[in-house]
């Protein structure tokens, strides 16, 4: 099967747009689009305890994260190889991983932006520099997704635009702010042999009192007709995958 639901969603710490911090709530959100695999931002702490593991496990995924810690997570139902975080520039991130689905390989690049237009330009041209994807060893389909932190068409917007293919997205297409959702802040992008067959927000009120932000869902089918060779261990400490 190369067929994934894959969910990107900030979920700010767990608090709420009521400003009250309950990682029930972002699980059951999670748990209602029933995704394979979702790419958090800003997972943070609850009264000082790390609630990724508890998330994971009520939820039946094993989580992922760079083995330096950092705000960004994968929850998953496949494994994910090579995870690695990667500094963008004033605060903004991106953490890496692979999953394979039937011997096709994808890569999976989970974004937070700043909102700030000098930080964001900044922090789009690490990212098509040359250690993603601007990195030529990276040959296989990726999607990129997360948070673009921008409410128009703003800095580096363009670059984006240039270098990468707008994934399919719900006519109703804000994710920010959550209660009235007027900007498209949390999106996806595609390169090489990916296809979106379907693509959601989950607007419902429990979505909009979790977070700030809402969950966008993708039903990506990889496309590519090679096939990879398994991805077993990546050399070197900090990129092995951190199971949960």
């Amino acid at each position: 099967m190369t067929t994934a639901r894959i969910m990107t969603y900030n979920i700010q710490r767990c608090c709420g747009s009521d400003g009250q911090a309950n990682p029930d709530r972002i699980m059951n959100v999670i748990a209602d689009s029933a995704p394979d695999v979702v790419a958090i931002q800003e997972v943070g702490s609850v009264n000082h305890a790390d609630v990724l593991p508890y998330m994971a496990d009520a939820l039946g995924l094993d989580f992922y994260r760079d083995l330096a810690g950092g705000s960004a997570a994968f929850l998953s139902f496949y494994p994910l190889k090579g995870v690695q975080q990667h500094d963008l520039g004033y605060g903004g991130y991106c953490l890496r991983g692979d999953l394979e689905l039937s011997g096709k390989r994808m890569h999976l690049l989970n974004v937070c932006l700043d909102s700030y237009p000098r930080f964001r330009s900044f922090q789009i041209n690490r990212l098509l520099g040359p250690e993603l994807l601007g990195n030529p060893s990276l040959g296989c389909p990726m999607l990129i997704l997360g948070d673009f932190a921008d409410f128009f068409w703003g800095a580096g917007n363009l670059q984006l635009a240039a270098t990468l293919r707008r994934t399919r997205r719900p006519l109703w297409r804000g994710t920010y702010p959550a209660r009235i959702p007027l900007f498209g802040r949390d999106r996806a992008y595609l390169r090489g042999g990916l296809r979106i067959l379907d693509a959601s927000i989950n607007h419902t009120y429990l979505a909009r009192q979790a977070s700030n932000h809402l969950p966008l869902t993708l039903t990506v089918q990889i496309t590519d007709t090679r096939r990879s060779v398994r991805l077993t261990k990546i050399a070197g400490g900090r990129m092995e995958a951190a199971p949960g």
